[in-house]
């Protein structure tokens, strides 16, 4: 009676809330692809307007984490997609924990979860942006005075910036998951992630202080191996240098970001199939496919903005002079010391591996940092992974009724919904929970060897898996365009 009470006194508020309505007709091939350049356009063009009053000495509340969570630090994507990513995390875990009790099969509840969703969305977006202004993105005095206003006035026009682009990021990625492919979260990540990795591997840009070696690791190679360079080494130096110096000159990483990519699609590619059988054509049959990756690969976006959430709390207390759950470094904003240390992601060899890693950090810390790293991430993906398909109509009841609905059946079982979902109660779970594990685990694994452009390991594990699930998509697509008979059996037209 709560839930029911809560809903009908809210229902009426959200549904003022500005939104980006449903196409009521079918949206051809061509118009999705429009739609979606125009927003990868738009969502470039405002990573590149820079927010004003900003001071020169101020700093990126998720710098590190900026791969995962998209948009440019210190403009008008600054906030990417952390208020869409915070807000699905606090809703899963209020529906999957029953605090709000809701039936997502059901239109009006579903209904209700997302204009729920847009509010906490406006909420997360006004608490971040009010985060950034408070201790990271500093108000500049010289445009103050140039105006003759306080810096209080700047820093509440860098926090309207900041959240007015949030919110347009939001609004973005409404634009995207109704009338474009895919969706605007996965676009801006696989963007982001795709610039750095095109950057860390042909850029000739001189990287900061390496006295002029280039950015990209081919450049860089070949600076290294031209006997006419200046910054020429002998074979046996590089020998002598060994992993180490294969590390610093991102060789490792390019290693690894192959080896990922590859990886990526083979667990992409993996899946167990259960046949079916229409209850009505005899001979006609099929197979309902059951992906390794059955939760993609969200959860682990999910599980990275729990841990920027941490880090970010921690950072707003040491600018504060509060230093109970540790230190940071002012120049990179990385934890240094205390339980943030420990709790802080693994990146890169430079956070490891002997020799790249301050001397004054024991072998200990670095051990129980990986195991706590490999501990979060491996529990932390298996359970929202689990959340996210029971929250997202992927789960073994949702796909029992699909299939009941559709007339099919499992050969050999009677044609009854308690019986499919029994049969699809023992596969989905324990894929889903194996799945969201192992990109857990592949997710620390990546950070460990690193990759090019600095994308992080878990940029780079999101970034293949969105790319492999688009091209499935734009394939889906244009078979549904070639064979409209198709669209209509599937309900979309």
């Amino acid at each position: 009676m709560n839930e029911i009470r809560l809903r009908d006194a809210l229902t009426p508020i959200l549904s003022k809330f500005p939104m980006v309505e449903r196409p009521g007709w079918h949206v051809h091939f061509k118009a999705k692809l429009g739609w979606t350049v125009a927003i990868l356009i738009l969502f470039f063009a405002l990573g590149n307007v820079p927010l004003f009053g900003l001071a020169p000495e101020s700093l990126d509340l998720f710098g590190r984490f900026r791969a995962i969570f998209a948009g440019e630090s210190y403009s008008l994507t600054a906030l990417g997609i952390m208020p869409i990513v915070d807000a699905s995390i606090v809703l899963q875990l209020l529906v999957g924990a029953g605090i709000i009790k809701l039936n997502l099969s059901d239109a009006r509840d579903q209904a209700f979860y997302q204009n729920l969703q847009k509010l906490l969305v406006v909420a997360f977006a006004a608490l971040i942006s009010l985060t950034y202004v408070i201790g990271f993105y500093l108000p500049s005095q010289e445009i103050a005075d140039r105006l003759g206003i306080s810096l209080d006035s700047i820093r509440f026009l860098l926090f309207l910036q900041i959240f007015i682009g949030g919110m347009l990021i939001y609004f973005m990625d409404e634009v995207v998951s109704k009338w474009g492919i895919g969706s605007g979260v996965s676009l801006f990540i696989i963007a982001g992630v795709s610039q750095q990795v095109i950057t860390g591997l042909i850029s000739w840009v001189s990287a900061e202080g390496e006295g002029g070696l280039a950015v990209g690791v081919i450049p860089r190679w070949i600076q290294l191996l031209w006997p006419g360079s200046p910054f020429y080494v002998e074979g046996y130096a590089i020998l002598e240098g060994g992993i180490t110096f294969l590390i610093q000159h991102y060789l490792i990483a390019l290693i690894s970001t192959i080896g990922i990519f590859f990886l990526v699609v083979l667990l992409e590619s993996t899946r167990l199939e259960i046949p079916l059988a229409h209850s009505m054509a005899r001979g006609a049959r099929g197979r309902f496919p059951i992906k390794l990756l059955y939760a993609s690969v969200l959860p682990i976006i999910l599980v990275s903005a729990l841990q920027a959430c941490i880090q970010g709390f921690g950072r707003m207390l040491y600018s504060r002079g509060i230093t109970i759950l540790g230190a940071y470094d002012e120049s990179t904003g990385v934890a240094i010391s205390g339980l943030m240390y420990y709790l802080d992601p693994i990146y890169s060899p430079w956070d490891w591996f002997p020799g790249l890693v301050p001397p004054d950090i024991a072998g200990w810390q670095i051990a129980t940092k990986l195991a706590v790293n490999l501990s979060f991430m491996v529990t932390g993906g298996a359970i929202f992974a689990l959340f996210w398909i029971n929250t997202t109509g992927m789960g073994a009841k949702d796909v029992a009724s699909q299939i009941y609905r559709s007339g099919l059946q499992i050969p050999g079982h009677r044609r009854n919904p308690a019986v499919i979902e029994r049969m699809m109660g023992g596969y989905i779970p324990k894929i889903t929970v194996m799945g969201g594990a192992i990109l857990g685990a592949l997710a620390v694994l990546s950070g460990m060897f690193g990759t090019l452009g600095g994308t992080t390991g878990i940029g780079l594990l999101l970034a293949v898996s969105i790319a492999y699930r688009l091209y499935e998509e734009v394939a889906s697509e244009q078979m549904m365009e070639m064979y409209p008979m198709m669209r209509r059996f599937f309900g979309r037209e």
